[in-house]
């Protein structure tokens, strides 16, 4: 039995839910999202309260309700509040400058790393060392985080590279002679 399907999501103001059969179509101040639903599924809207139903017996729909619930939650949170990851660059030398919509970053190689930002994202850099994705998809900020980490990810001796910035890196300790 689903928990997560069980509990109700709330609409908070300025959002507009449309339903069209299986399409599910989210409107507010951050953008536009919309997701297209498995047809076991069934998704109610009563007075500013997003509910989701779906067979008891069929244990496939009650795994897809409980998804169900999660995006359709991600997708109210991220047109009102939006979402936002943290990147920390450690290393000497490791800068990140945004340029429009092109992050350049200095990660040690012998070249630069230009890195084309999507559109529906923003990226922020307060300072040289911190790197700010924000937007309204929870999915795509996560993607694009993962998309700039992968490029030099966090090395377990002395911790340089890019990681998120409440990651915790396990450190080894060095070949002793």
């Amino acid at each position: 039995m689903s928990r997560i399907a069980k509990s109700p999501i709330s609409i908070p103001k300025g959002v507009d839910i449309k339903l069209d059969g299986n399409n599910v179509t989210v409107k507010g101040g951050k953008g536009q999202l919309s997701f297209n639903f498995n047809p076991a599924i069934n998704i109610d809207i009563n007075d500013n309260v997003i509910s989701i139903e779906w067979k008891k017996d069929d244990k496939s729909a009650t795994a897809q309700a409980g998804t169900a619930r999660a995006i359709v939650n991600n997708m109210v949170t991220g047109v009102s509040a939006g979402f936002e990851k943290k990147l920390a660059l450690i290393g000497v030398g490791y800068r990140a400058q945004a340029k429009g919509n092109i992050l350049s970053l200095t990660l040690g190689f012998s070249h630069p790393v230009d890195f084309e930002v999507p559109s529906g994202i923003s990226v922020e850099t307060p300072t040289q060392t911190e790197i700010v994705v924000r937007g309204s998809d929870k999915q795509q900020v996560g993607q694009v985080a993962a998309k700039i980490r992968a490029y030099r990810p966090p090395e377990p001796y002395k911790g340089k590279g890019v990681r998120y910035a409440d990651e915790h890196v396990a450190r080894k300790e060095a070949k002793k002679k």
